[in-house]
C-alpha cells in the first residue's frame, strides 16, 4: 500500500487451501529503527483544517500507512516499511501510539490489515509464502501504476501476531479487506474471475460471493459503521482505448490509478451509486458513522496530480469540502465508531522527503 503512499495504494487472491503448520513470526517485535520512537507527538495545527483538533503524530520514519481502528476504538492497525524487513509490514499499536509490535511474519509484503470486530485476531494480505522478498520495483516509464500483486493471499492471525494461517488464497490478486462491525461478514478484492471486483465472504474465507460485475477497476471497499453500506473507488472507463490499455495493464498485474471515482452500494451489492464525479484519482472512501458523508483522498484540483488532500462530501454527490490543506500526500481516512477520532496517513512534518506517518485528531463538526 505504501507503493500509494509514495502516492495512493492497496495491495492481492489464490484457491483456499491450509498450511499444515503455522508460520511463525522471525524478525523482532520492535526493531530497532523503531524502538527509539516516542509514543506520540503533538504538532501544530493548520489554521484552514477547521475540523481537526488535538493533531498527534504516532509514527517517525519509514514508511507508515493504512492505519485503521478496532471497533472500541482503543487499537489501531497499520503497514510500515521499515529497514529490518524486506517490505512492508504489519503492526499493532495503542491508540496513543504506545505498544507498537509486530503482528505479521516479517516476511515478503504485507497490506490491508483490519481487526477483528471482537478483538480476537487480525486479517491481513500478505506474500510471505509465494515470495518472501520484497515486491518487485515497477516500470513506471508507462506513467503512474499500482501492481495487482498475484502473490497476495489473505490470512488471519492472533492478536499476538502468532497462528497465522491462510483464509482466502486464490490464483491471483486477494487484498484490500474490510471486515463488517457486525461481525457477519468481510469484503474485498480479487481478480480471479478474470476482472479486478470487489466480493464478500464469511469471516472463515467460506461463502465468497461477488459484488460487482462491470469492467474496470472496483476496489478499496470500507464496510461502513453499522454494515449496511459499502464505499468503494471505481476505475471509469469511458472509451475504447482506455479499455485497452485496463486490459493490457491488467494482463501485466498493474492497473493506471488516474481516474477513480468514490462509489457506494449496499453491503449485499444492490443499489450502486455513483457519488463523486471529479475525474481525477479520488480513493479510500469511508463513511462517516452518521452515514450521511464520506470522508476520502483525492488529487482533485491539482493539475499536476501530485497533491493528495482529504475530501468530504454527502453520499447524494452534494457538499464537497476540502478537509486537509498541508501540501503532498493526506490519505487512509477513517473516523471512530463515534466520529470523535480521525485517524489518516500524511506527509507533514516527516524527517526525510516523501516520508509518510500516522497522525490521529479530534474531529470537530
Amino acid at each position: 500500500m505504501i507503493a500509494l503512499i509514495a502516492f495512493l495504494g492497496h495491495t492481492a487472491p489464490l484457491l483456499s487451501t491450509c498450511l499444515t503448520h503455522p508460520v511463525q513470526q522471525v524478525a523482532p517485535a520492535l526493531p530497532a529503527s523503531m524502538a527509539k520512537w516516542p509514543s506520540w507527538r503533538a504538532v501544530p495545527l493548520n489554521p484552514k483544517e477547521e475540523h481537526l483538533r488535538n493533531v498527534r503524530k504516532l509514527t517517525f520514519g519509514g514508511q507508515n500507512a493504512e492505519a485503521y481502528w478496532s471497533v472500541d476504538g482503543r487499537t489501531i492497525i497499520y503497514q510500515t516499511r521499515q529497514p529490518e524487513f524486506p517490505d512492508e509490514q504489519v503492526f499493532l499499536m495503542n491508540a496513543d501510539g504506545s505498544n507498537k509490535r509486530l503482528v505479521s511474519t516479517g516476511l515478503g509484503r504485507c497490506t490491508c490489515s483490519y481487526i477483528l470486530p471482537d478483538n480476537s485476531g487480525i486479517i491481513f494480505s500478505s506474500t510471505h509464502e509465494r515470495n518472501q522478498g520484497a515486491q518487485k520495483p515497477l516500470d513506471m516509464s508507462k506513467g503512474y501504476l499500482w501492481m495487482v500483486n498475484p502473490d497476495f493471499a489473505l490470512y488471519r492471525a492472533d492478536m499476538n501476531g502468532k497462528n497465522i494461517r491462510p483464509l482466502i488464497k486464490k490464483s491471483g490478486y486477494v487484498a484490500e479487506t474490510t471486515v463488517a462491525p457486525n461481525g457477519k461478514f468481510m469484503t474485498f478484492t480479487g481478480n480471479f474471475d478474470g476482472d479486478i471486483e470487489i466480493y464478500r465472504a464469511n469471516l472463515d474465507g467460506s461463502g465468497i460471493r461477488r459484488l460487482t460485475d462491470e469492467v474496470g477497476y472496483d476496489g478499496g471497499p470500507f464496510v461502513s459503521w453499522d454494515s449496511k453500506k459499502i464505499v468503494y473507488r471505481r476505475d471509469t472507463i469511458d472509451n475504447e482505448t482506455e479499455l485497452k490499455d485496463y486490459k493490457d495493464l491488467h494482463a501485466q498485474h498493474l492497473v493506471r490509478p488516474g481516474k477513480l471515482e468514490i462509489w457506494i452500494m449496499d453491503a449485499d451489492g444492490r443499489n450502486k451509486r455513483q457519488v463523486t464525479r471529479l475525474n481525477c484519482a479520488s480513493f479510500a472512501p469511508f463513511l462517516h458513522p452518521d452515514g450521511k458523508r464520506i470522508i476520502f483522498s483525492s488529487n482533485y484540483g491539482d493539475p499536476r496530480g501530485r497533491e493528495f488532500d482529504l475530501w468530504m462530501i454527502d453520499t447524494d454527490g452534494q457538499n464537497l469540502k476540502r478537509i486537509t490543506h498541508t501540501p503532498e500526500f493526506d490519505g487512509f481516512p477513517m473516523f471512530t465508531r463515534d466520529g470523535k477520532k480521525l485517524v489518516w496517513g500524511t506527509n507533514r512534518f516527516g524527517e526525510v522527503a516523501g516520508e509518510t506517518n500516522i497522525f490521529t485528531a479530534d474531529w470537530i463538526d
